[in-house]
Parts: C-alpha cells; structure tokens; sequence
C-alpha cells in the first residue's frame, strides 16, 4: 500500500534530488520532483501528494517557511524534513513547523525509505475493527484510537500524522504517565530528544485544549512525562 504512495521530493541540489527520486522509484514509490518552494507549490496546486520529502535549506523560501504556510493553510500532508543540520535545536524548529519526521543529511538512503514507509502507515486510515476500542472523549470531542481520528461537533479535527500519533499513543495508555522516551519510541523517533517531545506536546494542547497554557487532558507530571485524562 505505502509502495504506491506519490511523494513529493523538493531539494534545490539537482544531483541529490535526481538521486533520490531514481532510489525512491526503485523503491516502488511514484516521485515527483521540485527544486525550491515556488515549484513545489505549483505541483501540490496540481496534484494530491502522499508525503512530502522537503530540504531545509533552499534559495528564496526556505523549507521551513514552507511547512509552516502548508500546515496554515490546512495542509496536513506529511512532511519529512531533511536538514544538514543534526543538532537538536535544528530539530525541534522542524517540529516546530508542524514536520512529521525529520533526517540529518549525509544519510543512507534505505533509511529514508524506512522513515517514509513509517510515516505513511502511521498516516494510513485504520481498518474497520469489528471491536473497535470505545472512542476517548475530550470535552466536546472524540478521539478514535483504531483510526486515529479525532472528531468533534463540526466533523474531523485535522492533525497532522504526527500529532495524530502522539495523541494515539496517548489515547492507549489513557490515565498513564508517559516519559518522554515513552512517547518518542511510540512515535518511531526515539533520538527526537526531550525538547521536540514537547514542542510536538504543545502543538497537539493547541488542538484540543480550551486553554493550552492550563491544560486539562494532557497534563504534565513534572519529572515524569505526560498523562492523558479524558472526559466531558
């Protein structure tokens, strides 16, 4: 299923963006190509992208910038950034611009395909369960934890594929306590690091809390993590 998904590859370095979209075709992936922000926009005005693999560093609008009009925009395709920079705070900017995932270039290109494989089945709807698990009520909103899927009184709440899997991974051990390196292996992202663990946290409260600086389903625990409490 993950094999067919269209991918949209936007690096402005032509040899590593033609090496990529030849691997990733070989992977069984269909590939798109663009080499800055401006084509980029062209192609997702003109097509419907699975996953979007996206530079950090670009002339003119960096991919940064980029994420952050999409996820403004309503655009909650999955982003996996790829950034010459591995330090943590480089990171958590990405998170911090509403990115899934991210990877630190030189990398191997087996493990992009890896990472890209995870993010779409973590953004794939679930299959209909003959014994669906209850829902998670939170206030006047629901939380599916089979699909994924949170809905309210106006339809379905877009997340993002990572806040949607945060919120899923919290969902499961509702009334639990959390680390942090809880969270990050539930995620696929267990080097994320304390820090992006938390930005992601605060990106996820803006959803649903009414008061996200006074949370009252994702709570902290100081020391420990985080706990989900649902209820009306």
């Amino acid at each position: 299923m993950a094999d067919t998904a269209h991918l949209l590859v936007v690096d402005d370095d032509a040899r590593l963006r033609a090496l990529l979209q030849r691997y990733l075709t070989e992977q069984g992936f269909r590939v798109t190509a663009a080499p800055d922000a401006e084509a980029a926009r062209r192609a997702i005005g003109a097509m419907t992208f699975d996953l979007m693999v996206l530079d950090v560093m670009m002339p003119g609008e960096s991919g940064l910038a980029l994420a952050e009009a999409l996820r403004g925009q309503g655009n909650e395709v999955p982003i996996l950034m790829l950034t010459a920079r591995g330090a943590p705070e480089d990171r958590i900017a990405g998170f911090e611009h509403g990115v899934d995932d991210y990877l630190a270039k030189p990398f191997d290109p087996r493990e992009l395909a890896l990472r890209i494989r995870t993010i779409l089945r973590r953004a794939a709807p679930a299959p209909a369960q003959p014994l669906a698990t209850a829902p998670v009520q939170l206030g006047l909103r629901w939380f599916d934890t089979e699909r994924a899927e949170l809905r309210g009184p106006d339809g379905v709440v877009r997340l993002t594929g990572g806040e949607a899997a945060l919120l899923q991974a919290l969902a499961r051990r509702a009334g639990e306590v959390l680390s942090r390196e809880d969270i990050g292996e539930a995620l696929g992202t267990p080097e994320a690091g304390e820090r992006a663990i938390d930005v992601q946290v605060t990106r996820l409260r803006r959803k649903i809390e009414a008061d996200p600086r006074e949370p009252r389903f994702i709570q902290t625990v100081r020391h420990r993590g985080y706990v989900l409490r649902p209820g009306s």
